[in-house]
């Protein structure tokens, strides 16, 4: 056990990040994209105010930020179709972008999964070496007579998945990612995180998954409300504690932040959204809406589901280090590192889903 202890408290990077990095700058040079004293309103709302975020060579980012904070909009500025308001987007002379978004009618009905594929690339080129378009169709799961469905016949998590590669094969050297794990099993997953890993260039990543965010990305950023795109040097955990201070903040009549005795609170309130995940949901009221206070049982009610779910808490973060000291154990089985990855995905979801609905709790209690 101790053996495991120390492999999980050494364990290796998942990928060079530098050998990755030079690989990325050879290919993308030092400029890729900047947005620069960016503007950006949508839907009556002002997204971005005078922001700029730049994007360097093998740059790995995760972007977070409630519904409606503007973060596919952010990806549509960088992929250029969107324009700003204000402000300039710069783009690398060298840059080669696919942009996966999160909308499936972009694929022929009619048209065969493997004609879809070989016409775009029959062989394409990968961290490891080339590899044959209907060998990276068989990587995705398509085998057998689903390699020539029509694509109007594929399931939504085979058009998740086809999208997804067709998208790789266009060999491009920024990725930007919009929900890239909706709808993809446990290991469609895995072989994406796997060809990540090995993949040299810019990626961006909105998701709400957080596992999957930490584990292809280097460093997060956020949409706070403020206008701007603000580097989170603790990644999603701080994410976390500040979605928790903001539902805790009252606001005083003119929206802004009120001290609590001598303690200045600086963050503030966050528009309402309906994700699924601990990275980006909550439940937090409408803007300008009057809150009203919990009433004397719905507040008991609320301690005795804190206390509960913390409990509960308590019982996942035990598994959770006992599955991890059994991933470092198990590192030569591949079959049951699956099994174990698998179990691991799902305590993780349970526990996020629990921090969830501590925060829901939490909430009434302010």
């Amino acid at each position: 056990m101790e053996a495991a202890s120390a492999l999980i408290e050494d364990e290796p990077e998942p990928r060079d990040r530098l050998e990755l990095q030079r690989f990325a700058t050879q290919r993308l040079g030092k400029d890729v994209l900047d947005l620069e004293d960016v503007d950006l309103t949508r839907g009556g709302r002002r997204l971005l105010s005078h922001a700029t975020w730049r994007l360097g060579p093998g740059d790995r980012l995760g972007l977070v930020g409630v519904n409606g904070a503007g973060k596919s909009s952010v990806l549509g500025l960088l992929a250029g179709d969107l324009t700003p308001d204000a402000g300039r987007v710069r783009r690398g002379r060298t840059v080669a972008l696919e942009h996966l978004t999160q909308v499936l009618d972009d694929l022929d009905p009619a048209e065969r999964v493997l004609d879809s594929v070989e016409g775009i690339r029959r062989v394409t080129r990968t961290a490891s070496g080339e590899i044959t378009a209907s060998s990276m169709l068989e990587r995705f799961g398509f085998t057998g007579d689903r390699l020539t469905a029509r694509i109007g016949d594929l399931s939504g998590g085979e058009r998740r998945r086809l999208q997804m590669l067709r998208l790789l094969l266009h060999e491009p050297n920024v990725l930007l990612l919009d929900e890239p794990t909706n709808d993809l099993d446990i290991e469609t997953l895995t072989v994406l995180e796997d060809f990540l890993d090995g993949w040299p260039g810019t990626l961006v990543v909105v998701s709400h998954d957080r596992y999957f965010l930490e584990r292809v990305t280097d460093s997060t950023w956020a949409l706070l409300g403020d206008g701007q795109v603000s580097m989170l040097p603790r990644g999603v955990e701080e994410y976390l504690e500040r979605r928790a201070v903001a539902l805790s903040t009252p606001l005083s009549r003119d929206d802004t932040p009120v001290q609590r005795g001598d303690t200045p609170v600086e963050t503030a309130r966050i528009p309402v959204e309906g994700a699924r995940t601990p990275v980006e949901t909550a439940r937090i009221p409408v803007e300008g809406a009057p809150v009203p206070a919990a009433s004397g049982a719905e507040q008991r009610e609320a301690r005795k589901a804190m206390a509960r779910i913390e409990r509960q808490l308590a019982k996942l973060t035990d598994r959770e280090a006992t599955l991890h000291a059994d991933l470092a154990a198990h590192a030569a089985d591949y079959e049951k590192l699956a099994e174990l990855d698998a179990t691991l995905r799902e305590v993780v979801a349970q526990r996020e889903a629990l921090e969830e609905e501590w925060l829901e709790a939490g909430a009434l209690l302010e």
